[in-house]
């Protein structure tokens, strides 16, 4: 990374360091490198330390930069893709299935999940909870409301707890026919108990991607996925849509 003194600029002079950074990002640096330290990028590029951190910021939000407690900053790995309106349905626990089950627990939902279901606002349902990483960092959390109408030969000697109901609770519900899936996606603000789960400060922005599973004309299932707006992207159609890295360099370690 040569030293670039900043001339003067249209822009704000952390935006357009922020876009030298970018490129010397990809020319320069491997997926979870650890950048030089402030003081000495700030002296390269013969800027204030606050201006840097500006900078720095930004990329963080962009998902092109990682802090990470103990290490520092680093660089960060590409965006998971997040496909939707996808024609391709299946019920969630499948064998190619990226996610990775956390527990399970037996609680009345949100109303407005009781209400989607049609299961009364003070019935329990099945709540599974299931989580997704990429390069060992968790990037999504998961809930899975499942009524009891779903999964009606369940019982308690079949899923005693946790782990392991969990994967009796998603056996039960393949065995239902797939009649279709409805996906919506919303940007959020990551709640206390998603903030915790993603490691992003409480009201961090987050993809919230919301999921109905149809079967016997009913919505026999609800997913609420959360994902880190940082470290993800979005995709359409079957193929997983186009991928374009930010430059020919950037590789993954």
């Amino acid at each position: 990374m040569g030293t670039t003194q900043l001339e003067t600029v249209p822009e704000p002079k952390y935006w357009h360091l922020k876009n030298v950074l970018s490129e010397a990002l990809d020319s320069e640096f491997s997926v979870g490198e650890v950048l030089p330290n402030e003081r000495e990028l700030a002296a390269r590029f013969g800027v204030a330390r606050a201006t840097l951190r500006q900078a720095l910021e930004q990329l963080e939000l962009e998902g092109r930069l990682q802090r990470r407690r103990g290490v520092g900053t680093t660089v960060a790995p590409p965006r998971v893709g997040v496909a939707v309106g996808t024609e391709r349905h299946e019920w969630p626990g499948t064998a190619d299935d990226a996610w990775q089950i956390v527990d399970c627990t037996h609680a009345v939902p949100p109303a407005a999940i009781a209400d989607a279901l049609e299961s009364g606002r003070e019935e329990a349902v099945h709540i599974v909870r299931r989580s997704r990483r990429s390069h060992g960092q968790q990037v999504a959390a998961e809930r899975l409301y499942i009524p009891a109408a779903s999964v009606p030969d369940l019982t308690a000697i079949d899923a005693p707890s946790g782990p392991a109901r969990a994967r009796a609770v998603l056996r039960e519900l393949q065995r239902l026919e797939l009649e279709g899936q409805e996906r919506s996606v919303e940007l959020g603000s990551a709640r206390a108990e998603d903030a915790k789960e993603l490691d992003r400060l409480p009201g961090a922005p987050v993809l919230v991607v919301t999921t109905r599973f149809v079967a016997r004309r009913r919505t026999a299932a609800i997913s609420v996925a959360t994902y880190r707006a940082d470290t993800c992207r979005l995709t359409f159609g079957n193929l997983g849509g186009v991928e374009i890295h930010h430059g020919p360099e950037r590789r993954a370690s």
